[in-house]
């Protein structure tokens, strides 16, 4: 048994999704999951903080504590409820809360809080995190990191796969079924950060629970084609986008641009057109011989996005990773589990077909805990 805890709190900013992951020769097994609530204060900071791009540093370092600690508290109280012992764990996975990512800059950096120096004290696990620095200075996107993971665990010699990621953001793996052709992957736009940020200017709730508000709303095809024009769209891969890029502002500019009055539920409808869009053009670009699509993320919930998602795939089965195993909230948590154990076992994280890095690395950092002899 190798017990190790992967930590993921995604663009949505939905909550924090601790997955308890037993690693043995027999493959795979996930223990035990769960979604903890953030602090309201704490999640709106962090939405105020990414959607702005901006803030005093003392602010700075008060999110990356409080982070921190809400991560360590949500991972005891799994463990707790799993009555599942601290030194029973080889390591944590905490990829952290993504504030900015800038692989063009002039120094590419992408920049994670979620302290982990509280993580290993307050829990006493070793803790791994840092996972996309290297991966940078190796000049790859430090994104997306669930492909190598996906390539693990997904893998078919039989059919040629793609998983599809519809978490905030939107990325693509693809898994040919001939072992000798490179996995790839990358981001494809966004998944559904514009929908929730939308859906949150018109209603209490967080989210379009099963696509039902964009459900009775038209697809506007001009504002459509001016969406699908953005210049991420249209660049080819490797690629890794952001909140940084895609959020309320970008969408506020787009409607100006667009120079017409535009029903709210169109504009949601609209939006998730985009999003299934930009995921199957990505496909089929890139990876027209793919038999299966396997959905995770938050996206695959949305039932009118799945939908349009198979309509515009017909020649390609879509369904969920529920098929092969995995539910689609946890894929992401697990895969930071993952690249724990791959830490601890000095093996690469990434792969460079898909970030574009010169070579493969071991990505992460350790963070000792209190218990370490």
């Amino acid at each position: 048994m190798a017990l190790y805890i992967g930590v993921m709190s995604g663009t949505s900013l939905d909550g924090i999704d601790i997955a308890l992951v037993d690693f043995s020769q027999q493959g795979m097994k996930l223990r035990a999951a769960e979604t903890y609530p953030f602090d309201e204060q704490l999640r709106r900071d962090l939405v105020a903080l990414i959607d702005s791009g901006r803030c005093h540093l003392q602010q700075l370092g008060q999110l990356d504590m409080a982070l921190g600690h809400a991560y360590a508290d949500a991972i005891n109280q799994l463990l707790a409820e799993t009555q599942t012992p601290a030194e029973n764990i080889e390591a944590i996975g905490c990829h952290g809360q993504t504030v900015y990512h800038a692989p063009e800059a002039a120094f590419p950096f992408s920049m994670q809080i979620g302290n982990a120096h509280v993580i290993a004290e307050k829990t006493g696990i070793d803790t791994v995190a840092d996972f996309r620095q290297r991966d940078m200075l190796l000049g790859g996107q430090g994104a997306p990191l669930v492909p190598a993971f996906h390539q693990a665990l997904f893998h078919s010699q039989k059919h040629d796969r793609v998983i599809a990621n519809i978490g905030g953001i939107g990325n693509i793996t693809i898994l040919p079924a001939d072992t000798e052709t490179p996995v790839s992957g990358f981001d494809t736009g966004p998944g559904n950060v514009l929908l929730d940020q939308w859906y949150q200017q018109h209603h209490r709730d967080l989210y379009d629970e099963n696509g039902q508000w964009a459900r009775d709303g038209e697809v506007d095809e001009d504002f459509l084609q001016l969406l699908l024009a953005d210049p991420f769209l249209q660049q080819p891969a490797p690629k890794s986008t952001g909140r940084e890029y895609f959020n309320l502002n970008w969408l506020t500019q787009k409607l100006a641009e667009l120079d017409k009055p535009i029903k709210a539920r169109s504009v949601q409808k609209t939006l998730l057109q985009m999003t299934a869009t930009s995921i199957a053009q990505a496909i089929q670009h890139y990876a027209a011989q793919t038999d299966e699509v396997f959905v995770c993320g938050g996206g695959a919930h949305n039932e009118v996005l799945m939908q349009t998602l198979r309509d515009k795939l017909p020649e390609m089965q879509v369904s969920t990773t529920s098929t092969l195993g995995l539910a689609p909230d946890w894929v992401e948590a697990c895969a930071f589990a993952w690249l724990a154990q791959q830490f601890t076992l000095h093996q690469p994280g990434n792969l460079p077909a898909v970030t574009g890095a010169s070579r493969a690395a071991i990505l992460g950092a350790l963070y000792s805990s209190s218990e370490a002899s």
